[in-house]
């Protein structure tokens, strides 16, 4: 992930982006897990849609319960992915220097922008894209909300928690250190759990929309909540590209 890169930019606009901008910020892509709900016999009664919580029940144990099932190739995407973070925890040093001193007014502001949409504007989004779908009765809006809900509370409000937890390592705002791990002492530096949330909403959004453009837009507004929070000193490169890589485990979409 190369968001440092933005901090070397000389430019420093006078104002705020765009919040449309910011906005398209959820709109990352990553693989759907979509299937067609099974059609009904003409003639016979229309199935009641499954409540929020059965939805949300039964993907946490879809989501838990996959790696029994994973075929070879899945396991190789799976040692790609660990690999991949390994590879990010090789710069989080350089990455973590960088960004602690090489501040200015452009970089400072794009952070502050962006990173409210690894959180609660995260949630502004799903909202919007809820309502618009009530009000528009556009059933692919409402499905990006709900599933986009559902992601974030298996990725951020469960799996990313209890990874925190267990690995207990400190924030680089906080230690001199890059492999500085305390299991179960209260650190929370890894995963990002802004990264997770982030990308969790933004695969689900992508997969609905998947436009070329959308994808483009998305993945690198995303990866600018990541840059944001290595900016601040809250996470090393290798926890926004764990919180990333975590939330594509949680991608809970369904056909509208």
């Amino acid at each position: 992930m190369a968001c440092s890169s933005l901090t070397s930019m000389k430019t420093h606009p006078r104002s705020k982006l765009p919040i449309c901008l910011l906005l398209s910020a959820m709109l990352t892509g990553s693989a759907a897990r979509a299937q067609p709900p099974a059609s009904s016999p003409p003639g016979a009664p229309e199935a009641s849609a499954p409540g929020f919580f059965y939805l949300v029940r039964t993907d946490l144990r879809d989501v838990l319960g996959a790696p029994r099932h994973w075929t070879g190739q899945q396991w190789e995407h799976f040692s790609l992915a660990v690999a991949g973070i390994g590879a990010a925890a090789l710069l989080d040093q350089t990455v973590r220097d960088r960004e602690r001193h090489d501040h200015n007014r452009f970089s400072d502001q794009v952070a502050k922008d962006f990173e409210q949409f690894g959180q609660t504007g995260a949630f502004g989004v799903m909202g919007i894209f809820y309502v618009t779908g009530l009000v528009s009765d556009d059933a692919r809006a409402r499905s990006v909300g709900a599933d986009g809900l559902i992601s974030t509370l298996i990725a951020g409000g469960i799996i990313t928690p209890a990874l925190k937890l267990a690995a207990g390592r400190v924030r680089p705002r906080d230690t001199g250190k890059t492999f500085d791990f305390k299991p179960f002492s209260g650190s929370s530096s890894f995963p990002s759990g802004h990264a997770t949330e982030a990308f969790a909403v933004a695969s689900v959004i992508a997969t609905h929309y998947d436009a070329p453009w959308v994808r483009v837009v998305t993945y690198g507004s995303a990866t600018l909540v990541g840059f944001a929070r290595i900016h601040h000193q809250a996470h090393f490169l290798s926890d926004v590209t764990a919180g990333a890589i975590t939330s594509r485990s949680a991608n809970s979409v369904r056909a509208p």
